[in-house]
């Protein structure tokens, strides 16, 4: 499915300038039909994977309780 720079940006949540300055800088492929970009929607499928698993093992480490007996030696 093929989204306009428009739709790209709100389907990423990032503004519209940064979308088209990522074409610019073929950072996301594009296709120009004459009147305007169209972005496969299909190639930040496995990015918004990787950042949702990021985003689990992130709450697991922040959710993981301090254990109790730290072996600290007091230097004072």
């Amino acid at each position: 499915m093929y989204l306009t720079v428009e739709e790209t940006a709100e389907y990423l949540s990032l503004p519209i300038s940064y979308i088209e300055k990522l074409i610019q800088l073929k950072r996301i492929r594009a296709v120009h039909d004459g009147e305007q970009f169209l972005i496969n929607r299909e190639q930040f499928n496995t990015h918004l994977e990787q950042m949702e698993k990021m985003k689990k093992l992130i709450e697991e480490y922040y959710n993981e309780p301090i254990p109790e007996d730290l072996d600290v030696k007091d230097e004072d």
